[in-house]
């Protein structure tokens, strides 16, 4: 193959290729450049300019991927995310302006459906609050709430929230699930009540949310919502940040409206200076529910197939 010109692919994310060569060398194979995120964060807008204005492809995690980013992104003919949630990418922009954005769909389904029950069982136990007291040669009983037996809901049923069911049903957990696009054969294979957001946020004792976000969820979760939940009421997030008002579940927890929550993403990461930071009842991640071996060899396998075959059909190479 005779290469015209310099082929530069940018590749945001600090964990791509980290446990294998695989995806980096599909790079390398086809002729392409490899322009990485030397700062070891999240880029900013700013940083994101520097690095993408003489690109072809990108290779984004959640860096912001802004109509300010991407108009100085001349060159740019395809974008692979990697991961599923594209809040941080003006889609409008790439749709104007005719530049494919692919996802790498299940790449990481079980890694984040393991995380969100492992938060359903750290936040009702109190692991880290337990852990702590430990660590302070402090051993007296700390009592938990049950999570065997007890309803959990759903709220976005795709891959990851069929996984976090499926794990629920060992714990032998009433599911309700709640999703635009139900799946009603495999809720009847597997024993689940598809419900409206109203049950599901009135009557559930644990509520995980697997959605997008989207207009029409950003602050689903709000001050009104919470103070209608169970008082015992315990709420994962490993979605996005924007679903829940952060305000409003710091008081809800101060005010023991709700036991507890576990968040693995904000609305303003990092998430340093949040108050929730601060509360025993708040088990707080990184935005790594998704960060295993395995997800991220996948992601960074799918990714690259995505991108390669979007700059294929862009004639790029």
């Amino acid at each position: 193959m005779v290469i015209s010109k310099m082929i530069k692919v940018l590749i945001t994310p600090r964990s791509f290729g980290k446990y294998s060569d695989v995806a980096k060398n599909q790079l390398l194979e086809a002729g392409i450049t490899i322009v990485n995120n030397q700062k070891g964060s999240i880029l900013n807008e700013d940083e994101l300019i520097e690095l993408i204005k003489d690109v072809d492809g990108v290779i984004i995690g959640v860096d912001p991927l802004s109509e300010r980013v991407l108009s100085k992104a001349k060159q740019l003919k395809a974008v692979a995310k990697y991961g599923v949630g594209v809040d941080n990418i003006d889609l409008d922009y790439c749709r104007l302006h005719d530049i494919p954005v692919s996802i790498t769909q299940n790449a990481n389904m079980d890694a984040v459906a393991d995380y969100a029950f492992a938060l359903i069982l750290g936040v009702a136990r109190k692991i880290t609050e337990i852990n702590h007291a430990c660590h302070q040669n402090d051993w007296s009983k700390n009592i938990a709430v049950d999570v065997y037996g007890k309803r959990l809901g759903i709220l976005g049923f795709g891959h990851i929230g069929k996984g976090v069911a499926l794990r629920a049903k060992g714990f032998a957990m009433d599911v309700l699930a709640y999703d635009v696009n139900p799946d009603h054969a495999f809720a009847s294979n597997h024993g689940i009540r598809y419900a409206n957001l109203d049950e599901i946020l009135t009557s559930c004792d644990f509520i995980s949310i697997h959605l997008p976000l989207l207009p029409e969820t950003r602050y689903l979760i709000n001050k009104e919502v919470l103070a209608r939940m169970r008082k015992n009421a315990i709420i994962i997030n490993t979605a996005r940040g924007g679903i829940i008002d952060e305000d409003a579940l710091y008081e809800a927890l101060v005010n023991k409206q709700i036991y507890g929550v576990g968040l693995d993403v904000f609305e303003r990461e990092p998430a340093g200076d949040s108050p929730l930071l601060s509360l025993p009842n708040v088990i707080a991640g990184s935005h790594t529910a998704a960060s295993t071996e395995g997800a991220v060899e996948n992601m960074s396998n799918f990714a690259v197939v995505n991108l390669l075959n979007d700059l294929r059909n862009k004639g790029v190479i």
